[in-house]
């Protein structure tokens, strides 16, 4: 494994981190609150920036996303797209993404960080500098989308925790 390699597995790993702990001991009434009725709900967080991972790395390492690889879209339900990653999202749609379990939510996030850490740690460091996405000016190469995931990640995660610090007390 590469330096650059390492260092993507723990960021990974602690984006997990971050997950496993925010929605632990969680129903699925906490996991949908919304900061003034209108935020995003800890539930929407955690799916969306797993799914932008998911998507951003199955899209990278060329294979299907664990979404619907691993079922994990009919078992969650909901109401749109296997393609949809929750990205512009409006606050209806955001709402829609309801009456999900904290196991739901950390499992789904264990799978795709297995497949995002089997995936990394056999990068050689060559990869790193191959263009993933030509969309963009200047173009997208491989290390600068899994910074982007990790950053959007981290921050959504934190989000999150700071979601579950606004709930009640039990």
């Amino acid at each position: 494994m590469t330096a650059a390699s390492e260092l993507l597995v723990d960021s990974f790993n602690r984006i997990r981190e971050v997950v496993e702990h925010t929605v632990n001991r969680l129903d699925s009434n906490e996991l949908a609150v919304r900061p003034a009725g209108t935020g995003n709900s800890i539930a929407w967080l955690i799916w969306h920036l797993t799914r932008v991972q998911d998507s951003h790395v199955a899209d990278a390492a060329g294979t299907e996303q664990v979404w619907t690889a691993a079922g994990w879209a009919k078992r969650f339900g909901l109401p749109f797209t296997d393609e949809e990653t929750g990205y512009g999202m409006t606050s209806d749609e955001v709402e829609l993404v309801r009456d999900l379990t904290a196991e739901q939510l950390a499992g789904y996030h264990a799978e795709v960080n297995e497949r995002t850490v089997a995936y990394v740690s056999g990068l050689k460091a060559s990869a790193f500098d191959q263009v993933v996405d030509t969309r963009w000016d200047p173009p997208v190469t491989l290390g600068v989308r899994l910074v982007s995931v990790i950053a959007d990640d981290l921050q959504h995660a934190g989000q999150a925790a700071y979601v579950k610090g606004l709930l009640p007390k039990r």
